[in-house]
């Protein structure tokens, strides 16, 4: 079930998202999906042929979720890779976030994938992780 949705008045020449979640797993996996959404039409043409480990750490929750972001953008521009990462944990040591996750996909080939646009980065601009009533929520803008 997609939960997120991208916001037109937010950036003019970026796509900007809020992804929604019960608690951070499932929201940094809606940011995850988006963001790799914005790149593959359709995320289920990305089979899960090739697993990267990811394991982040950082004292800010917020920056934490940018550079797991900010993974899944490397692994698209140095190995070639649409990822989707089903399974994801966060924990708190002490001042400490840390992030654990398995990533799934595969190239991107044109022949299967239809592309949308190229993610160079994430931005600061207007970037946040925010507590609701029903969970947790990520307002996050995409260079293209």
């Amino acid at each position: 079930m997609k939960s997120y949705d991208y916001l037109e008045d937010m950036a003019i020449a970026d796509i900007a998202f809020l992804a929604r979640g019960k608690d951070l797993p499932e929201t940094f996996a809606a940011a995850s999906d988006a963001l790799t959404n914005v790149m593959v039409e359709d995320l289920d043409t990305i089979r899960p042929l090739e697993i990267r480990a990811i394991s982040l750490q950082n004292d800010d929750l917020e920056m934490l979720l940018f550079d797991f972001l900010q993974e899944l953008i490397y692994y698209k521009d140095t190995d070639g890779l649409a990822l989707r990462v089903p399974a994801i944990e966060v924990k708190r040591f002490g001042a400490e976030h840390h992030l654990d996750a398995v990533a799934r996909g595969e190239r991107i080939d044109p022949e299967r994938h239809h592309t949308r646009a190229d993610v160079k980065a994430v931005t600061l601009h207007h970037f946040s992780l925010q507590k609701t009533d029903r969970g947790w929520q990520a307002r996050v803008i995409l260079d293209i």
